[in-house]
């Protein structure tokens, strides 16, 4: 039989927000927990890929027209070498044949989960809850009861099923027990935002740019506000020295050298990592995002395999909820196409482009230049670039996995 208690949701980001929504429209009643006060306004993912557009437009037609409206449209991206002067540009229209949206939308990630917390309002099974943070759970063959820490002390919530959309320091996957296996690189990275216009500094210039240098590498993009520049960093350095406003300066003016200083907006520096579950799901609970998968940032495809996870999820669950589906055999294939093929996609990609910008051989520099170049002027080899790099590729192809 259905159950009639409601599914709970930990976390309130991108992968957690759709999958409220989505199951709110399904008449599915949710409960989110977010453990901040209010919804955070953080420098963190800012691409939307277009498989990802397509799933939030399918979704609500209000938020993705929202979204492009306060967007910005990066219709192409390119790889440039610092030392040559030779630049690669990939021209997203050249996919405008698989997709209505042929374009990287630039945005911060958390314009979507505002968004969507705005239509939640709407249903009164969506119960929203904020200063909620899981601390643990426990499960038995008909419920969850989710632990959580609330203002008032703590509290139990039964529900349904829970799915732990936390992040990668999960609660619910820790409390499972389920190993986060992989490694975190040495070096860490240095994100810093700023209102200079790069685009009258440099030729052609697009909102995404992949630099490669043998000095020192850096990838600079636009989002709707602002621009923002990443820089690796040397695992040893002191954070305090990296975040200065003159280490800053420095890697600033090395990537151009301008009169005077630049106005610096955020300034954040993180730890990166590759890592994958070995599992998505423990009898009831279930993951998804960044509490089952983290990698580097290069291609901007954290965000976007967790909004996959979760529009994969979401009408299993329904369907689970509403028609008693079997979950055991619901989470496996879950587990089976997002983890086994498509997770596997993103790290290899995401491991592949670090590597790509990073070598300071003067010979590979030039021959993966060279290589973009020939690549990005070849129509079908470009084509099969972008679908790749967009995740259209990993997407149809996880789809396929029974």
């Amino acid at each position: 039989m259905p159950s009639s208690n409601p599914i709970i949701i930990a976390g309130s980001g991108p992968a957690g927000s759709v999958l409220a929504l989505t199951l709110a429209k399904a008449k599915v009643p949710v409960i989110l927990l977010e453990k901040e006060a209010t919804l955070p306004i953080d420098l963190r993912a800012s691409t939307f890929h277009p498989p990802s557009l397509e799933m939030i437009g399918d979704m609500d037609d209000d938020i993705i027209k929202a979204m492009i409206e306060d967007g910005l449209i990066a219709d192409r991206y390119q790889y440039r070498d610092r030392k040559s002067g030779e630049t690669a540009t990939f021209e997203m229209s050249l996919i405008a044949d698989e997709t209505k949206y042929p374009f990287r939308l630039q945005l911060e990630q958390y314009a979507l989960p505002y968004l969507v917390a705005d239509k939640l309002k709407a249903f009164p099974h969506a119960d929203v809850r904020y200063e909620h943070e899981l601390l643990s759970f426990t499960q038995d063959g008909n419920s969850v009861t989710a632990k959580v820490k609330t203002p008032s002390g703590e509290q139990d919530i039964i529900g349904s099923y829970l799915v732990g959309c936390e992040g990668a320091r999960s609660n619910a996957r820790k409390t499972s027990g389920i190993n986060y296996s992989g490694f975190t690189y040495d070096e860490k990275f240095l994100v810093v935002s700023t209102h200079f216009p790069f685009e009258d500094v440099f030729e052609d210039c697009s909102y995404v740019n992949y630099v490669s240098d043998p000095d020192e590498w850096c990838v600079i993009l636009r989002t709707e506000k602002i621009w923002r520049v990443l820089f690796p960093t040397k695992g040893d350095e002191d954070p305090d020295h990296i975040l200065s406003d003159a280490f800053i300066q420095e890697r600033l003016h090395h990537l151009h050298d301008k009169d005077g200083d630049y106005d610096i907006g955020h300034r954040t520096i993180y730890a990166v990592n590759q890592r994958v579950a070995e599992s998505y799901f423990q009898d009831r609970m279930v993951l998804a995002g960044d509490a089952c998968h983290i990698n580097n940032p290069l291609g901007g495809m954290g965000m976007n395999g967790g909004l996959h996870d979760a529009f994969n999820l979401a009408p299993r669950l329904i369907k689970i909820f509403n028609e008693g589906a079997d979950h055991i055999a619901e989470f496996g294939q879950y587990d089976r196409q997002r983890r086994e093929l498509a997770v596997k996609f993103v790290q290899e990609h995401t491991i592949a482009n670090k590597k790509l910008m990073e070598s300071t051989d003067p010979d590979v520099q030039k021959n993966r230049q060279k290589w973009l170049m020939e690549t990005s002027a070849n129509p079908e080899a470009a084509k099969e670039f972008l679908m790749e790099r967009a995740m259209f590729t990993c997407v149809r192809e996880s789809l396929e996995v029974a």
